[in-house]
């Protein structure tokens, strides 16, 4: 066994003790139990306060689910990984904890690192990447980052959750050696290298067993093997069984109170059927977690208050992040068929010629190579855009974040639309379309609405009220002030409504149970309604919904009240939850005359921007994608724009791929992932040049769903058979380029261009290190990252006959240099990179022999080799 416990908890192991042994039978049960859905019981008599979790990744929402206590919202964790760096990851924890303390809470449940098995997954926006080693990698640095804060971390989902369907029963099936090369292995990194205080262990079962009763990886693996001496906590609703969870190392059981423990865990103890000293165990180890997070009187906290970093400016680091983040895949020139000009001139007399490029290139400084001689589509020029048009629904209302449990309530988002209306020179026209929208579910009420929520019980009598942002109302786990399950009755949402245009505007209710729409003093809605789904946690994120319409007009003011009485105010048997919305959208011309004018609108601009984006009801935790399609006509979109302006640049706005049939048809193409509540502004930062973009694929991007080598995400008898082992991602698409001469993806992992070029000079390599000098050949400075690949000269592992991948990522880093100067990076070749899981051994083995050790902007741009020999 390999004791990885920290010195804090070997100094505060007599302390943990003392609790202890004040604790009788039951409070020892009640510890391993919620108190509520979001806290862990108190013990004032031990000096034990009670412990607050909070959902992440991407911010800290609290113990609410609304609006009303907003919270930091940054890029998801699928863009965090596409920065490719682990010190931005640990600054991105460090602004988590700050705003944990903020909100009163002790430990974030985050990061999420499953991989990203098929590009199906639905919840791979809040993963980070289909590689092992750069997921450990950035999860570390994160993991790091929020416990620097002294806050908790809880490592999530272990092991297997890659996909949503059927997540609460599937059986994944997964040998020995995929699941220790590949899924177990980011979560081994972090223990490690970051000595995570908490870990979640997920719905799945693995190979027969529910993880959380697994005992082989949870005591064996986790425990046993790696030193894990934090806390296990069950993902929500997740345990099952008293016996079986305590013995296979579950030590918290979400949410309380009433779970498989607590008064169960103590009957168990009296009927024989556990141990008290089984108990103890997790006990102890629920109370280190409270004395490092702070939460046990008289035992100092991991991380000292004076200890805590300094206080971070989360709307720049959110900025900064997403632009990091960006991953431009595409640069090209503009080809045009005559000079640029603008339709009409400022004197009413001949066309206007442009007399500055549109694309922006920085000043050579002495002795660098020249510019290219033809520009490239980004970064735009500023100065000269007279009229830029920005097209497309996304553009105005922007999806910076994933849905279901890393839903946070940022207090102010920055669209695409407000943040180049911001950024461009005052002269420039900004003209918008949108084209074609995604969505297929009406918007929540906003633009227009005064709103507020209004609770009352059965006599009538209001129990509590509070500001909307708009017509989405929704409680989890905590209901305001005053209002609780049992009290409460009906709520109504009720403000005005003072429409901008006249016409038929489109009204839109949902939510589980009695639904009343009242407009203008005209009763619009009201019956009853049903769940569109059988899983309770997808019907609480996506109530189904009735739509309807009324003629109004324009300016003149309304009052609007939905009355809902909710069927239920539970999620499951104990999660106080209510959800229900009122949308509304403007009335709008036909699609096709959308598309047509946004068609004008491209035509009629210096340059075009259009920005496609998924919805929630395409990327959501709770289900996976059918398709890689983008929803709605914003393929036909993008096309019909880059046929009316040449110089079109698209934002793909997609927490994971989506196919670009229209790729080759435009110069520029950017990918944004979810880019968190500075979304335009850092958008503007890059497309107009004061950054470049920073990103590099995290995944690899498939031009076609059918292409993928791994895709399903459906169980069949109620499993998934990881049947591929070792190949997923670009060790699968690599396999099968040699194997069959198959498809290439349309992007490679790895691959992101930035605003200057670089050469790679030399390779030097050792078994333990390669150290490679590179040279900024390009017109401005800029950040490159340095990828090392290991790729075996012989792909059977010496005398164990396993084939092993084409290559596979050993390290990388980043370096930054102005225009000719080189800078030159070493990079560490961990021994785990030679490394193979034997089976029949069940142990690890070093391989010997002989292995190319290559330096590459990508997984197929590889530009030095050198060749090494271990042994």
């Amino acid at each position: 066994m390999t004791d990885h416990r920290s010195a804090y908890a070997t100094a505060v192991a007599p302390a943990v003790e003392a609790a202890l042994g004040k604790l009788d039978l039951d409070t020892k049960a009640r510890l391993l139990s919620g108190r509520d859905v979001w806290t862990l019981p108190a013990v004032p008599e031990i000096g034990l306060r009670s412990l607050v979790m909070s959902d992440g990744p991407i911010g800290v929402r609290g113990q609410g689910w609304g609006a009303e206590d907003p919270s930091v919202a940054l890029p998801s964790p699928t863009a965090l990984a596409a920065a490719w760096d682990p010190g931005l990851a640990r600054r991105a924890g460090r602004l988590l904890a700050q705003e944990a303390r903020r909100k009163g809470v002790h430990v974030l449940l985050a990061p999420t690192v499953n991989l990203h098995r098929s590009p199906l997954g639905g919840r791979h926006f809040e993963c980070f990447s289909e590689d092992p080693y750069l997921t450990g990698v950035i999860g570390a640095g994160y993991v790091a980052g929020v416990q620097d804060g002294g806050v908790g971390t809880t490592v999530k989902h272990f092991v297997g959750n890659d996909a949503e369907t059927e997540r609460f029963t599937v059986d994944n099936r997964i040998a020995p050696r995929p699941l220790r090369e590949l899924y177990l292995a980011p979560f081994e990194h972090i223990v490690e290298s970051a000595r995570p205080w908490g870990i979640m262990t997920a719905y799945n079962q693995v190979n027969g067993s529910t993880m959380t009763e697994h005992r082989e990886l949870v005591a064996g693996v986790l425990r046993d093997e790696w030193g894990f001496d934090g806390v296990n906590v069950s993902d929500w609703t997740a345990a099952r069984d008293t016996v079986r969870a305590l013995r296979g190392g579950l030590d918290l059981a979400m949410p309380g109170p009433h779970t498989v423990f607590g008064p169960p865990l103590a009957a168990a103890v009296r009927a024989g059927r556990v141990t008290e000293a089984e108990v103890d165990a997790a006990v102890r180890r629920v109370l280190l977690l409270a004395a490092r997070t702070g939460c046990l009187e008289g035992v100092p906290a991991a991380v000292a208050p004076e200890d805590v970093p300094q206080a971070i400016d989360g709307r720049a680091l959110a900025r900064e992040i997403a632009r990091r983040s960006f991953v431009l895949v595409r640069n090209e020139p503009v080809v045009r068929g005559e000079p640029l000009v603008r339709n009409e001139s400022a004197t009413g007399g001949e066309p206007a010629v442009r007399d500055e490029p549109a694309v922006h290139d920085e000043p050579d400084a002495p002795g660098t190579p020249p510019a290219p001689a033809t520009p490239r589509a980004l970064p735009l020029n500023p100065r000269a855009l007279r009229k830029v048009a920005v097209i497309g629904a996304a553009a105005e209302d922007a999806r910076v974040l994933g849905g279901g449990s890393a839903t946070v309530f940022p207090e102010r988002i920055v669209s695409p639309l407000d943040g180049l209306r911001a950024a461009l020179p005052a002269g420039t026209e900004v003209a918008f379309a949108v084209g074609a929208d995604p969505r297929t579910k009406v918007p929540h009420a906003r633009a227009g609405f005064e709103l507020c929520a209004r609770y009352y019980d059965a006599d009538g009598a209001l129990l509590a009220e509070q500001p909307q942002a708009d017509g989405k109302v929704q409680a989890l786990g905590r209901f305001p002030d005053g209002v609780t399950r049992r009290n409460l009755h009906r709520v109504e949402l009720t403000g005005s409504f003072t429409p901008r245009t006249s016409g038929a505007h489109t009204f839109a209710v949902s939510g589980t149970g009695e639904l009343r729409l009242t407009v203008g003093g005209r009763v619009l809605f009201d019956a009853p309604c049903a769940p569109g789904t059988d899983d309770p946690f997808e019907a609480f994120m996506n109530p189904a919904e009735h739509r309807l319409e009324a003629e109004l007009t324009a300016d003149q003011p309304l009052d609007v009240t939905l009355c809902f009485v909710p069927r239920s105010t539970a999620l499951g048997a104990d999660m106080p939850a209510l959800t229900f919305a009122l949308g509304h959208a403007e009335p709008r011309p036909d699609p096709d005359a959308e598309l047509d004018a946004a068609v004008r609108t491209a035509a009629d601009a210096d340059a075009a921007i259009v920005v496609v984006a998924t919805t929630e009801e395409t990327e959501s935790e709770g289900f996976d994608r059918a398709d890689l399609a983008l929803p709605g006509r914003q393929d036909e979109l993008v096309s019909r724009v880059a046929a009316a302006n040449p110089y079109t640049v698209v934002v793909v706005n997609s927490g994971s791929p989506v196919e670009l049939p229209w790729r080759d048809q435009v110069p520029a193409v950017l990918l944004g992932w979810f880019p968190g509540q500075e979304a335009g502004a850092a958008l503007a930062d890059v497309l107009l040049g004061a950054h470049e973009p920073g990103g590099r694929l995290p995944t690899t991007w498939p031009a076609r769903l059918a292409d993928a080598p791994v895709t399903q995400v459906t169980p069949v008898d109620g499993e998934i058979r990881y049947e591929e082992g070792v190949f997923i991602g670009y060790r699968a698409w690599q396999r099968r380029a040699r194997e069959q001469a198959g498809p290439a993806p349309a992007y490679p992992f790895g691959h992101g261009l930035g605003y200057t070029d670089w050469s790679y000079e030399s390779l030097e390599a050792t078994p333990a290190r390669a150290r490679v000098r590179v040279r900024n050949t390009g017109p401005r400075p800029g950040r490159e990252i340095v990828q090392i690949y290991l790729a075996p000269l012989t792909r059977v592992a010496g005398d164990v006959p396993l084939e092993r991948p084409d290559r596979w990522l050993a390290g990388f880093a980043s370096v930054e240099a102005a225009p000719g100067e080189t800078a030159e990076v070493e990079i560490a070749l961990p021994r785990r990179a030679f490394e193979v899981w034997d089976e029949t051994a069940a142990a690890r083995r070093f391989v010997d022999g002989t292995y190319a050790v290559e330096a590459a902007r990508s997984s197929t741009d590889r530009r030095l080799t050198a060749q090494i020999t271990v042994a």
